[in-house]
C-alpha cells in the first residue's frame, strides 16, 4: 500500500494564507517588487475549500504572457499550483494598480520548458539554486491573457 505524504499542518495553511494576505495588500499598496523580482498576486479557487486564494507570487515575463515557477511545497507542488490546476478556467492574475485580468496557465514541458528555465535562473540565480535543494521538477507555467 502507497502511504501519501502529509501536507502542511493547519496552523501552516493559517501562516502561510496570513503572509500571502499581507503581501497582497504590500502589492496593492506599495507595487509590485521584492528582493529584485517582480510579483503578481494570482487569484485561484480551493480545490477542496471551494473559497477563494490569493497567493503572490514572482513572474517573469512581458505583456503578453507571464512564466510562473512552482517552487515551494517541499517535495510536493504548491497548494497555490494544485488549486489552479483543478480550476484552470477561475484563474485570474493581478499587478500593482490594476485589475484581475482573466488568465489561461499551461504547464510548459520538453524544450519549450528548458528555454523557459534558462531565461528565468539567468534573471534570478537563486531559483536554480531552491530547485537543487529538491527532488521534484518545479513545474514552469504560462500565464496568457484570456
Amino acid at each position: 500500500m502507497a502511504t501519501k505524504t502529509a501536507g502542511p499542518s493547519a496552523l501552516s495553511r493559517w501562516i502561510q494564507h496570513r503572509a500571502n494576505a499581507s503581501t497582497a495588500k504590500r502589492i496593492r499598496r506599495k507595487g509590485g517588487r521584492s528582493m529584485g523580482m517582480d510579483l503578481l498576486i494570482l487569484h485561484t479557487v480551493g480545490k477542496r475549500s471551494g473559497e477563494p486564494r490569493e497567493t503572490p507570487l514572482t513572474w517573469f515575463g512581458d505583456d503578453d504572457s507571464w512564466l510562473i515557477i512552482a517552487s515551494g511545497g517541499g517535495e510536493r507542488d504548491p497548494d497555490w499550483y494544485v488549486n489552479l490546476m483543478a480550476s484552470p478556467e477561475q484563474a485570474t492574475a493581478e499587478w500593482h494598480g490594476q485589475e484581475p485580468v482573466a488568465v489561461t496557465p499551461r504547464v510548459l514541458d520538453g524544450a519549450e520548458r528548458e528555454r523557459a528555465w534558462r531565461r528565468i535562473v539567468e534573471q534570478q540565480p537563486r531559483i536554480a539554486k531552491y530547485q537543487r535543494k529538491h527532488s521534484r521538477q518545479y513545474p514552469v507555467v504560462r500565464l496568457t491573457r484570456r
